[in-house]
């Protein structure tokens, strides 16, 4: 007999477990299903690893930069110490303390392989091959995440390339590396691989970072290539194959590259076969209205169907994507006790932060550091954009946080409102500065009112009076 929850929650990543633990605590019960590791792509094979696998260098090109701890740097990086680190922070790729947390919080977990097959209905093929069918009676959100894309150039998969998996589960570090792509996790793992002592080229097919503002990229390709990364810019990869240990690489403007391994980050695609053509829907990226239930091909939405985080593609960063669960579990639950939906711009059930403010950054080393729009999406959005460009390493608490520290910091203000639209910090460690960035955006606080938030002397966050003072103090009438 099928079994009955509440709320069905496909993918066990911090989406799904966000999904569930809002509905559970809104009254509802809920199970999670999940075919790998409770904790998801971003616990195991992303954000985690990743940013324990290049602090370390982060930290070793810290000390260099401050006259009186440079001199007590005498070696490199310990690179077996790194990867344990990295291991220890995914706790060996053991589910067991996320599964503890689901019991925890009185959320059900089937393990196997979900797939939606009909109205309220997933049928789960586990380990073993057996089935097990789960009814809803309010809601099914598919939190099923993404995955990599691996090129359809020639011989590339026989190659066997890393991806993003791969090259955060390795134990060892390859003698010689290209990298494919020029995105954000091309970025990190370079000058990661490129401090753990591999030599690495990368292949970008066009600029490196292009979502975000021209100088980004180019300060932290500047930065690659003082560490030694071959960065080849408007070049792309025609096919591969294997010669003994090597792969061998021709590119476009007719050079060949040697390496001992290829790892491709060339983007995420949807999740295949979650049986959605059951209920009449096609795959792909699911269109979604502004409580994230799924839009059917006239537009309108499905009552009990929900895609939350990289499944609906609005915003794919972890982090929003948990900001989109929690506003999806709270209207499930809303909906099923017959409460007041706030959907509205702002409102607790909307996610309109992926529009107007999603934050993200790039742990690359400088780090870069953004919220809102950048200029050039402002302007084509139709705002009147003034930007506020500011020199990051002209701040007393830069210059004191670094010797000869360089950044730079960009103001995106809507001239209609008198608001700021966007912001982007490049430079050393401006991770930290972005949620205050985050709080004016999202908070829409005039720019007269910004003046009266002093920052503390002598700090990094100085680079906000600098901002407003090159913007211009507002005059009484």
């Amino acid at each position: 007999m099928p079994e009955s929850y509440d709320v069905i929650v496909l993918g066990a990543g911090p989406v799904g477990e966000n999904v569930a633990d809002r509905a559970v605590q809104g009254g509802l019960s809920a199970v999670v299903v999940e075919d790998r590791l409770v904790g998801g792509e971003c616990s195991y094979w992303a954000c985690i690893p990743s940013k324990a696998l290049l602090r370390p260098g982060e930290a070793r090109r810290a000390a260099l930069a401050v006259d009186g701890a440079r001199q007590g740097v005498t070696g490199g990086l310990d690179v077996s110490a790194v990867l344990e680190r990295r291991t220890s922070f995914v706790s060996g790729w053991d589910d067991a303390g996320q599964v503890e947390w689901l019991e925890s919080a009185g959320i059900d977990l089937v393990r196997g392989r979900g797939r939606v097959s009909g109205t309220r209905q997933v049928t789960v093929t586990g380990p073993d091959g057996g089935e097990r069918v789960l009814v809803a009676r309010h809601a099914v959100a598919v939190c099923t995440g993404s995955r990599p894309v691996v090129p359809d150039i020639p011989g590339l998969r026989d190659a066997r390339p890393w991806t993003n998996r791969e090259a955060l589960e390795t134990q060892e570090v390859p003698e010689s590396l290209l990298v494919i792509g020029g995105g954000v996790v091309a970025a990190e793992l370079a000058g990661g691989f490129a401090d753990l002592g591999a030599r690495v080229t990368v292949l970008v097919r066009s600029t490196l970072l292009s979502g975000y503002e021209p100088f980004a990229g180019e300060r932290v390709g500047a930065a690659l290539e003082e560490r030694g990364v071959d960065l080849r810019l408007g070049v792309s990869a025609t096919s591969v194959r294997v010669d003994g240990d090597e792969r061998v690489v021709e590119c476009d403007d007719g050079s060949t590259v040697r390496v001992s391994q290829v790892l491709v980050a060339t983007g995420r695609e949807p999740q295949p076969d979650l049986g959605l053509e059951s209920v009449g829907l096609e795959g792909g990226w699911l269109p979604v209205d502004e409580t994230l239930r799924v839009l059917d091909g006239e537009g309108e939405p499905v009552e009990w169907l929900y895609a939350v985080g990289d499944a609906n593609h609005r915003s794919p960063l972890t982090h929003q994507g948990k900001y989109q669960a929690r506003a999806a579990g709270d209207v499930i639950a809303a909906r099923a006790h017959g409460r007041p939906v706030d959907d509205g711009r702002w409102g607790v059930h909307a996610a309109t932060a992926d529009h107007l403010a999603p934050a993200q950054v790039v742990f690359a080393d400088p780090q870069v550091a953004m919220v809102g729009m950048t200029a050039a999406a402002a302007e084509e959005a139709g705002l009147r954009v003034r930007v506020v460009d500011h020199d990051l390493g002209a701040v007393s608490g830069a210059a004191i946080h670094a010797d000869g520290y360089t950044g730079q910091v960009r103001m995106v203000v809507d001239e209609e409102r008198g608001v700021i639209a966007g912001m982007t910090f490049v430079g050393a460690e401006v991770a930290e500065l972005l949620h205050s960035a985050s709080i004016a955006v999202v908070g829409e606080v005039p720019l007269d009112r910004l003046w009266h938030a002093v920052p503390a002397f002598p700090t990094m966050s100085e680079v906000w009076l600098r901002l407003l003072e090159s913007y211009g103090r507002p005059h009484p009438a």
